[in-house]
């Protein structure tokens, strides 16, 4: 892709999606740019992948590898699905073997002196192949070859001069030996594009890419969270709420049981985040559920991402209250995916939502649960102001996010939650067991709602084959929430007195 940013600077597409939605379209052609990263981080896939675009762009492309062979290059292909019948690969290491201490290996400029063998050989298959990207793997044997510093500038300075006086956009690949990698060749490119990678105590490894410097172009600052799939690399970039705002009905969302939207006063609201707060087996998910369902119902797309239970147990649920769950995901009215703990990013699971909101269209998404979402990405860094920026982004879509947290402990006055996320909810609902007459029983409230009012009685519920059952306001008990109620004495309210 050719395309054009704010300053109308002419711009190379990555053929990574993502990569270009960082750098707002693409690099600048005809520049000299550096990837680096420590081994096994993904540069050859990334670089592999900007020469593949070009092709399928119909331009000539040029691998330069120091290090691994054409075979070793075609494997890699290979694994991904990839040809590289269409780039052409020089094995520079191949040429004249290893260079003694006596054999000219600087490049000068070639008004001066005689090029160096090898850079030699390296400009005159450039001027063969013609190609308008060149990949350079790696610095690093470049900068044995040079064997001093100032050497090793020299070569670059002249390889860059020479290349773009050609119309060649050339991303050259290293293995940085100091913490943020080598200054001097940092101020000689054009940008720089920095892939780190970790293992957290449990899961798989973790990657993430970092534009460390880019010149011409306003690109997306901060970590983008990124994977390698089959296929190749898969960029996430980090999600601005504010991007994303969009004009929405102001609505009611109804669960389709009369005497919950009444604790509501009428239903949730569009565009906010609610909160389903209480211990384990208090009927959270299933009021999430009823939710999805009755909005499934009313012919409108939901997204459930369950982090807790299996897709099988979810259904049996469901079914068992009556609920059409189940026939919902057959007709593709409500989609379910279970999200395995340890094996997603925060930025994948947020690109995961956005799929689902902007293409597919859901007006309701349900996280299941947030213990789930935190412990999956326990070692992730500030992961409730990534909350707060997904949540934001799907209030400005107009989508009624709806969130389960399961308090630790049963019954009590001291209920503990593992994470603090109701100042983010405009709605918090509270889920409570208490006991009465010899049996457990199960208590829903409404603490908090920034949409308007709502009942501040306590009603008791129960589950069964047809759904909800909500009583009346209790009355006559005092202490339902602490799980342990007794009977008083009734008296008369203010209003009921005046």
């Amino acid at each position: 892709m050719i395309g054009f940013n704010s300053n109308k600077t002419r711009l190379l597409g990555t053929g990574i999606a993502g990569l270009d939605a960082v750098l707002n379209g693409g690099l600048p052609r005809n520049r000299i740019y550096l990837l680096q990263g420590d081994p096994g981080v993904g540069k050859t896939t990334v670089a592999t992948q900007f020469l593949l675009e070009g092709c399928r762009r119909g331009e000539s492309t040029l691998y330069v590898t120091l290090s691994e062979t054409k075979e070793e290059l075609n494997a890699i292909a290979r694994a991904h699905g990839w040809s590289l019948e269409g780039i052409a690969i020089y094995e520079m290491g191949a040429e004249s073997g290893t260079l003694g201490a006596e054999e000219e290996n600087t490049l000068y400029f070639p008004a001066e002196v005689e090029l160096g063998e090898r850079m030699r050989a390296l400009l005159d298959e450039i001027a063969r192949v013609k190609p308008t990207r060149v990949v350079i793997d790696s610095c690093s044997e470049l900068r044995l070859l040079a064997q001093t510093q100032l050497r090793f500038r020299r070569q670059i300075v002249a390889l860059k001069e020479h290349l773009t006086r050609r119309d060649c956009t050339v991303v050259v690949l290293d293995n940085p030996t100091l913490p943020g990698g080598d200054g001097l060749l940092q101020t000689l490119v054009h940008g720089v594009i920095e892939l780190e990678q970790w293992a957290p105590v449990y899961g798989s490894q973790r990657r993430r890419l970092f534009v460390r410097k880019l010149r011409e172009v306003q690109f997306r600052g901060g970590y983008h969270d990124m994977a390698i799939q089959t296929g190749g690399v898969v960029v996430y970039p980090r999600l601005v709420a504010a991007e994303h705002r969009t004009n929405f009905a102001r609505e009611k969302v109804s669960c389709g049981v009369e005497r919950l939207d009444l604790l509501l006063d009428g239903g949730l609201d569009r565009g906010t985040g609610a909160l389903v707060l209480g211990p384990a087996g208090t009927g959270k998910s299933a009021l999430v559920t009823q939710f999805a369902v009755a909005a499934a119902d009313r012919g409108e797309q939901v997204a459930m991402f369950i982090f807790d239970e299996g897709i099988g147990t979810l259904f049996a649920r469901a079914s068992a209250l009556g609920m059409n769950l189940e026939g919902h995901v057959n007709s593709g009215r409500i989609t379910v995916q279970q999200v395995d703990p340890a094996e997603l990013s925060q930025g994948e699971f947020a690109h995961v939502v956005r799929s689902a909101v902007e293409p597919a269209g859901a007006r309701i998404v349900a996280i299941d649960s947030l213990n789930g979402y935190l412990h999956a990405m326990s070692q992730e860094h500030l992961l409730v102001a990534q909350l707060h920026e997904l949540l934001s982004y799907l209030r400005q879509r107009g989508t009624l996010t709806l969130m389960v947290v399961a308090q630790h402990g049963f019954v009590g006055s001291n209920m503990n939650t593992p994470i603090d996320v109701s100042y983010l909810a405009d709605t918090v609902v509270l889920t409570r067991f208490f006991e009465a007459g010899g049996r457990v029983r199960k208590a829903l409230s409404v603490l908090k709602n920034r949409g308007g009012a709502h009942e501040d009685t306590i009603r008791e519920f129960s589950l069964g084959p047809r759904g909800f059952a909500v009583s009346e306001p209790l009355d006559g008990f005092r202490g339902i929430l602490t799980g342990v109620p007794w009977v008083e004495q009734r008296t008369a309210s203010a209003s009921e007195a005046g």
